[in-house]
């Protein structure tokens, strides 16, 4: 079996995919799991695998830490602010420490502008995905969806006392997928071969608008949720009345007007073949979250 090295190793998708491989049969002495520090990677000393130290901002300190690595899970950096200096220095010490393929945690999108609402998010990986097809190194790339994980966020912690979804999304649709089952999709990848220089579309097989998790919400709960899409700056100067941060209504308002656009409309049976299964519906999903 090929050595693996999980970047990311200590956030929550990095550990669902360390999970995934263990369960999977694959030994722990052939799983590596980069943290920016000793104190960081207690969380991962109880699964028996490596510990490798290294730092997004570090070139020498991933040359070293990629060292003998077969496959490499490349997980997108959280820090907006210094992630295209991060993601250049994954890309070119992967190349100079010997990886063999690197697998990218990229995100699902249309519009490829730097004018798209979630331009703030999307150029970085747009050049890091161009970083590695010039690379000359195997890739694949996840286009991840969003997590339906995020998706109870978005509708607001009093839904069922408000009785109201207030997103300015319009009636275009998302197709979500669960981190859970990203993971086991990416260890899956890991794990076997044939997935050099592919793209693959991480979303579920249907998509659902706010109009229809208002429904599905209002049959699970027996409550009724209306769905209210309001202009885009009705919404900002709502969120900013309520107390909300400027950094949380910017996110918000950026994932909301994108799926207006469709942005995040795309479906796709990539993660239904990765899985060998059909992934969890997301009415199955808010019935774990609202049947209680």
């Amino acid at each position: 079996m090929s050595k693996i090295l999980i970047t990311g190793a200590t956030g929550l998708l990095g550990g669902l995919v360390i999970d995934f491989l263990l369960q999977k049969g694959i030994e722990a002495n052939e799983i590596s799991a980069l943290a920016r520090s000793e104190e960081k990677a207690k969380t991962l000393k109880n699964v028996n695998i490596n510990i490798k130290v290294g730092d997004y901002n570090d070139y020498d300190s991933l040359v070293a830490a990629f060292k003998g690595t077969e496959k490499l899970l490349f997980i997108s950096g959280e820090d907006l602010t210094a992630r295209l200096s991060q993601h250049e220095n994954v890309v070119k010490a992967s190349k100079e420490s010997g990886v063999k393929h690197v697998v990218y945690t990229s995100f699902q999108r249309r519009n490829e502008t730097e004018t798209s609402p979630l331009g703030f998010l999307a150029q970085s990986h747009l050049l890091t995905e161009k970083w590695l097809k010039e690379s000359g190194l195997n890739h694949t790339i996840l286009k991840n969806n969003l997590y339906m994980d995020y998706i109870p966020s978005f509708i607001g912690d009093r839904v069922l006392e408000t009785g109201t979804i207030y997103l300015p999304a319009g009636k275009r649709k998302i197709s979500a997928g669960l981190r859970t089952e990203y993971a086991e999709a990416t260890a899956n990848i890991l794990i076997s071969e044939g997935h050099e220089n592919k793209v693959y579309d991480f979303t579920n097989i249907e998509a659902y608008s706010y109009g229809d998790m208002a429904k599905s919400i209002s049959e699970i709960t027996g409550k009724t949720i209306q769905y209210i899409s309001p202009s885009i700056n009705e919404f900002t100067q709502a969120l900013t009345h309520a107390g909300v941060p400027t950094e949380s209504i910017g996110v918000l308002s950026g994932f909301s007007v994108a799926q207006e656009q469709g942005d995040l409309d795309v479906t796709s049976t990539d993660l239904k073949n990765l899985l060998g299964r059909n992934p969890t519906t997301l009415k199955t999903f808010l019935k774990t979250v609202y049947s209680s």
